[in-house]
């Protein structure tokens, strides 16, 4: 899967870097068993809009504080630096992981939640993407668990991509079993044929 890099939307573990599946593990603690087959994050141009709303806020504060001449509500502009400050912590701090196993999302600021939803209970899986998600390739994928739950990779790149492989379509071409294992398969048959034709 080709998702982008990992500070944008999401990527196969392959594409990452050492230090990234290091700080997976500083929260996903993982069994020694567990794959990781993807991560990724929300894409970063998110902030776009709360850093237009946190402007906005500037832009009015300093207007009506200039126009009434209250210096007080100059104060109520400091609020607009911290909007977009706010949504860039809050993207940078969601992390999206895909394993063998599971699915993980991690969110919080000030504290951490960590979210996990098994493969085997995936029930139900839906992709949304608005229209500048459909422009620019990215979207939300939403999982509903067997027996309640649910959990949101919001905002990645290539999410029709991470649905594939959260439910497994990615795996499709691959056949079980070893390259051995079908040679001696064919070789069986090739013997039940010749024994039938005699």
């Amino acid at each position: 899967m080709t998702g982008g890099d990992s500070s944008n939307g999401g990527s196969t573990v392959a594409e990452s870097s050492e230090e990234t599946v290091a700080a997976i593990d500083d929260w996903l603690a993982r069994g020694d068993d567990e794959t990781v087959r993807w991560e990724g994050r929300p894409r970063i141009q998110t902030v776009i809009p709360a850093a237009v709303v946190g402007l906005a806020v500037v832009v009015v504060a300093a207007v009506a504080a200039t126009a009434n001449g209250v210096s007080e509500l100059a104060v109520v502009g400091l609020v607009g630096p911290f909007l977009p400050a706010w949504s860039y912590l809050r993207v940078t701090n969601t992390r999206y992981v895909v394993t063998d196993r599971a699915l993980y999302r991690k969110t919080g600021v000030l504290s951490r939640t960590v979210q996990r939803v098994s493969l085997d209970r995936v029930q139900n899986s839906a992709l949304s993407q608005g229209v500048t998600g459909s422009w620019f390739g990215y979207g939300t994928v939403s999982v509903e668990a067997a027996g309640g739950g649910a959990i949101r990779f919001e905002d990645v790149d290539d999410p029709g991509a991470l649905r594939d492989r959260i439910e497994g379509h990615d795996d499709r071409d691959e056949l079980p079993g070893t390259v051995e294992q079908w040679v001696a398969v064919r070789d069986e048959v090739r013997a039940l044929r010749a024994a039938v034709e005699r």
